[in-house]
């Protein structure tokens, strides 16, 4: 009995151990983001333009022809106005992101040109890497008419300023209804490093790019938020087994005194 319980533990500990190597292993080909939720930041607190909340890590673009309407929303802010004079609110009920922290929410017109960036080093050129995220869409409260919403994503080794030079990879499209909202859906792209640095740009853009002004709210959150962390039950097996390993070589050591 004693026999086969040592060796169920010894093959738990293997199994727990190759999920934690495998899990090491997906983390490691994440693009490295940093400040994941829009969490930690210098500025005023959100609701309020993304410059003013200035998010650690990130930046804004050059703002478009007709201003600057991309924000920095705390939860439960989606269907509120906030700090700057143009902020806006969309129609509800509208759920926080599921990753949770703050989000980001921007106009999809192109005459609002809503982009913002992140510098990433530390690439391994050739490599592929995963970029994941939240995506949700609605419409501003008094307007209407269907929408179209996505994210356009950008990286390369050009400037935020040149961002339309480098790779694009653009997530699924929504269809937002007249006066409703496109629930949180989980985007995953793949990208391949050609620097062992770049930069990481998303741009909202609504209805294939027209200018009508219905206006086509884009949201965005939990950017690589990682979601294959080890279950409890896991980390307990592998306690289980390094136990199991000790009690063995204790029976061994008296076995030969």
């Amino acid at each position: 009995m004693g026999s086969r319980l040592l060796k169920s533990l010894a093959i738990g500990v293997s199994a727990a151990a190759m999920t934690l190597v495998a899990y090491s292993a997906a983390e490691a080909d994440y693009l490295p983001v940093q400040n994941l939720t829009f969490s930690t930041y210098s500025g005023a607190n959100p609701k309020d333009y993304f410059s003013t909340v200035n998010p650690s890590g990130w930046y804004r673009g050059t703002p478009g022809v007709n201003g600057d309407l991309v924000f920095i929303d705390a939860p439960g802010t989606a269907t509120t106005t906030g700090g700057g004079p143009n902020s806006y609110a969309v129609y509800g009920p509208f759920a926080d992101p599921p990753p949770g922290g703050n989000f980001v929410q921007a106009d999809g017109n192109p005459d609002y040109f809503s982009t913002f960036n992140q510098d990433i080093t530390g690439l391994v050129i050739g490599q592929v890497y995963t970029l994941s995220f939240w995506q949700a869409a609605g419409q501003q409260v008094g307007f209407t008419g269907d929408t179209t919403e996505q994210w356009r994503v950008f990286f390369g080794s050009n400037s935020a300023t040149n961002f339309l030079s480098n790779a694009e990879y653009d997530s699924p499209v929504m269809s937002t209804p007249s006066q409703g909202v496109s629930a949180w859906n989980l985007v995953t792209l793949e990208i391949t490093a050609q620097a062992t640095s770049g930069t990481l740009t998303f741009l909202a853009w609504g209805d294939g790019g027209s200018t009508v002004n219905l206006p086509p709210t884009v949201f965005l959150a939990g950017v690589n938020t990682p979601t294959g962390a080890p279950e409890p039950a896991t980390l307990s097996l592998l306690g289980a087994g390094l136990a199991g390993i000790a009690m063995r070589r204790r029976a061994k050591r008296k076995a030969s005194a």
